[in-house]
């Protein structure tokens, strides 16, 4: 055999390691569980049906919003939030993290101007965030310890600023957590794919963080497997208590993975999936806004480890760079393993609504991630770390 078979029948082999033992990361029809029936109807079968407990009650549920100069998305977020359809009580409670571009004015305004008998608004601001905290974590401790001191909330519904959740999407949520008995429950945001680069960059971005934390596996209790999506994680505040959220984690980056580790070794029953009625609303139209999202907690999510940076430019070299060069080269061993790469692909192509055809295009996509994490790497070395909206974390 050739330099080129051996190359070519190692990426090949690669991807049925990825086929056999990754818990089929590439399904796309992992939605809620058990407990939201079709059409927004809960399991007693009637829209305003409670979804258990012994007092025959909806829970009552605090929605916390960290904002950081989002003037420019909360009018497309923040009303559908205040209009939700949820038959108990719930109260929203946007910390405004240290706006300079009147996001906290905005959202009172925007509650002002909605239809009487939408959820009532809170606006609180926590200050600079203290030594040994990340600007997130600092706003939800404050925004979470409000809530329970204000409404005693049984689950809290920790979503960001710039997603936008269908009328009926609180009451699914909360009926899917209690039908499963969950302690974390969290749905990946359909994020906006409207531009080129959003075409190209976005499905893979899902595509990739599915890889590296399949859903069936973090969604199995025994499993070690832990992941969240920080745009909507719905948490039970006894959960939040006994894992010492946001305490515990207050220095994380990837604070939605965090958090959901530190649930899940609590002894708490998560689970993560895709969604349907809860959209990021947040354009990136220009590759830089993409590679500025990626780049800033890439280094991160390797533990700012040289050696494992090393490993992930081997792999991901060899399992998404290795199929297309060697095909084109004549090798059929190369063109089986991008054909292979190509199929896992096309069901989160189909999610985000995007032609079949791109799946081919799947590893010019990853050398570009490729680039942003050593990106990512050199800005951590050169002590700017990760930096977020004024904010740089080491």
């Amino acid at each position: 055999m050739s330099a080129l078979t051996w190359i070519a029948s190692a990426s090949l082999a690669a991807w049925v390691w990825l086929l056999v033992g990754q818990a089929r990361f590439w399904r796309t029809d992992i939605r809620l569980p058990p407990g939201a029936a079709p059409g927004g109807q809960t399991p007693g079968g009637t829209r305003d049906a409670a979804p258990g407990g012994v007092d025959g009650r909806w829970p009552t549920v605090a929605v916390i919003v960290p904002a950081r100069d989002e003037a420019e998305v909360l009018p497309l977020s923040l009303p559908g939030l205040l209009a939700q359809e949820y038959p108990g009580r719930a109260e929203v409670f946007l910390v405004d993290d240290g706006s300079s571009d009147g996001t906290g004015a905005l959202a009172r305004r925007l509650a002002a101007q909605q239809a009487r008998g939408g959820l009532p608004l809170t606006v609180t601001s926590p200050g600079e965030p203290e030594p040994g905290w990340t600007g997130k974590l600092w706003a939800l401790r404050h925004g979470m310890a409000l809530a329970r001191e204000r409404t005693g909330a049984e689950f809290l519904l920790l979503t960001d600023a710039d997603i936008a959740h269908s009328p009926g999407s609180l009451r699914d949520l909360v009926a899917a957590a209690s039908g499963a008995r969950l302690d974390l429950l969290s749905q990946m945001a359909r994020l906006r794919a409207d531009s080129a680069w959003e075409r190209l960059i976005v499905p893979a971005f899902v595509y990739f963080f599915a890889q590296l934390y399949p859903f069936g596996r973090v969604n199995r209790h025994s499993s070690r497997t832990a992941a969240a999506a920080g745009g909507c994680v719905l948490l039970r505040t006894e959960a939040a208590l006994r894992a010492r959220i946001p305490e515990s984690i207050s220095r994380a980056v990837i604070d939605d993975v965090t958090l959901a580790r530190a649930v899940k070794r609590a002894g708490g029953r998560i689970w993560l999936g895709l969604a349907d009625g809860v959209e990021s609303v947040r354009p990136y139209e220009r590759l830089t806004q993409l590679w500025r999202m990626v780049a800033r907690s890439a280094y991160a999510q390797l533990g700012n480890n040289p050696l494992v940076l090393l490993g992930t430019v081997a792999g991901l070299t060899l399992v998404y760079l290795v199929p297309p060069l060697t095909a084109l080269a004549g090798s059929p061993v190369g063109a089986a393993a991008w054909a292979v790469m190509a199929l896992t692909y096309v069901p989160m192509l189909r999610y985000y609504r995007q032609p079949p055809w791109r799946a081919l295009a799947l590893p010019v996509t990853a050398a570009l991630y490729l680039l942003m994490t050593l990106h990512s790497a050199v800005r951590h070395h050169r002590g700017r770390g990760a930096a977020w909206k004024g904010r740089t974390y080491a």
